[in-house]
């Protein structure tokens, strides 16, 4: 990893490691350097480096939560805005903790995108009309409430690795 004035510089090892720890955040510094070949040590120095440098952001567990009793409605909202509002309105919804993500778009009109969570449709509703239809700015907001899964996953390191091998 290179530091001074290029922080946004990772090499090839640090990259790997990055994508073991994606793999499995509970993987010792040794098993990650036997599987690379290299000292724990030196995974443990590179770690701390890019945890400094903010290229690993948290550890966290993905819990499934209907297995631990606690289904949740989800929903995406497609919310049309005026774009002078956009970053109070971003700003706003992503202080809520039943918004999981957050992101804006422009194509015809100017729009902020929202995965939020529910317990039921009453209470999404409610959120709707109390939290966001009263923000200024918001003129329009579409809901669609996820009724299945196939896949929900984060970006991997190691699925990058794997399909610019396949291109080769």
């Amino acid at each position: 990893m290179k530091s001074k004035g290029q922080e946004g510089s990772l090499d090839e090892l640090d990259r790997q490691i990055l994508a073991f720890l994606q793999e499995d955040a509970k993987l010792t510094y040794s098993e990650i350097g036997n599987r690379l070949s290299v000292a724990h040590s030196t995974v443990y120095d590179r770690i701390q480096k890019m945890e400094e440098h903010g290229f690993i952001k948290k550890y966290e567990a993905l819990v499934d939560l209907e297995k631990i009793g606690i289904p949740l409605l989800t929903a995406q909202m497609n919310i049309t805005i005026d774009p002078k509002e956009a970053e109070n309105i971003a700003r706003k919804l992503a202080k809520s903790g039943q918004v999981l993500e957050v992101s804006t778009s422009f194509s015809e009109e100017f729009v902020i995108l929202a995965k939020v969570v529910a317990k039921d449709q009453a209470q999404l509703h409610s959120f709707i009309a109390k939290s966001i239809a009263p923000i200024p700015g918001v003129l329009r907001i579409r809901t669609a409430i996820v009724t299945k899964k196939y896949k929900e996953e984060r970006f991997s390191l190691a699925l990058k690795e794997n399909a610019s091998k396949k291109r080769e």
